[in-house]
Order: C-alpha cells, then sequence, then structure tokens
C-alpha cells in the first residue's frame, strides 16, 4: 500500500511538473526571457522526478504491483534524457515532438497508477 501511494504522488508531482513545461516554452517563445530561465531548471528536474518515478516503480512492483511499471518509467525516463539532449543542442525538430510525447504519456502513466487497486495477498 505505501509503495502504490509512493509511485502515485511521484508520479502525480512528474506529471505536473512536465505540464508545465509547454507554458513555460510558450512565455519564452511570447518574447519573455524569464521563460526559458523556467524551463531549463524545470526540464532538468524533470529528469530527477523521472528517475524517482522509475525508483518508485521498481520498489512496487518488487512489492507485489504490476511490473509493467518498471519499462513504462524506464522508457519515459530515456525519452527525458534524450529530450534534455535535444534542447541543449537546439534540435527542435525532434524536441518539440518527443516533447508532446513525453507529457502525454507521463499524464497517461499517472492516471493509470491512480486507478490501480491494492493487491491483497491470498
Amino acid at each position: 500500500m505505501k509503495a502504490l501511494m509512493l509511485l502515485r504522488v511521484t508520479a502525480g508531482l512528474h506529471a505536473v511538473a512536465i505540464c508545465l513545461q509547454p507554458v513555460f516554452a510558450g512565455i519564452y517563445l511570447d518574447g519573455s526571457p524569464g521563460g526559458i530561465r523556467m524551463h531549463e531548471p524545470t526540464g532538468l528536474a524533470i529528469v530527477f522526478l523521472g528517475l524517482a518515478q522509475l525508483l518508485a516503480a521498481t520498489i512496487w512492483w518488487r512489492a507485489g504491483g504490476r511490473w509493467q511499471a518498471v519499462p513504462v518509467s524506464l522508457v519515459i525516463w530515456a525519452g527525458e534524457v534524450v529530450q534534455v539532449v535535444m534542447g541543449y543542442s537546439r534540435q527542435l525538430a525532434i524536441h518539440i515532438p518527443l516533447g508532446i510525447a513525453l507529457v502525454a504519456s507521463t499524464v497517461a502513466f499517472a492516471v493509470w497508477v491512480s486507478r490501480q487497486r491494492v493487491r491483497v495477498a491470498a
């Protein structure tokens, strides 16, 4: 039960943070340099939240939860690492669509985790 709650909180924070990224990018594209000053550190924080989500998913799986949470979290985290590299190298043709995919998958994962039931050993 505690492992699932840890994963829910981590995935929720991860989803909120990643949903802020397009807002910060839009602020920057609207002409405010403050947008990029928020976009960059939030992006780095998201990589660490992704790693925390992977750890929480692994703990939940080992405590009897669903194994699928681990590979999904791993793919999301790997995508976030690539996303940061593409952002710093200004490869926007990859950075923007990958960002959209990461927002969608991270939010979908958080919703999926929130709907999981605690398994009771028989």
